[in-house]
């Protein structure tokens, strides 16, 4: 029995996470951004929702989703055209 037991290898040839996502950053460096936006816009809109005011829940989660979105989808259309 191997010493390594219940960890994954991956085949030889093959990236690892850590490295994938490094390359992936070097050939298109503002989808991060994009991410990271997306995610920040989300939790401050659910950091908001006590202040939402009259507006339904799911109206505010639909206007959530959709501006973390945009923010993502923006990075990913800015970095293809460059």
């Amino acid at each position: 029995m191997s010493a390594n037991k219940g960890w994954w290898v991956p085949p030889e040839g093959e990236d690892n996470l850590s490295e994938k996502f490094l390359r992936k950053t070097r050939e298109s460096p503002l989808v991060p951004i994009g991410i990271g936006g997306c995610l920040l816009v989300a939790a401050y809109r659910i950091y908001r929702l006590k202040a939402r005011g009259s507006t339904k829940l799911s109206i505010h989660l639909i206007h959530t989703r959709v501006a973390a979105q945009a923010c993502a989808v923006g990075a990913i259309m800015l970095g293809k055209q460059h």
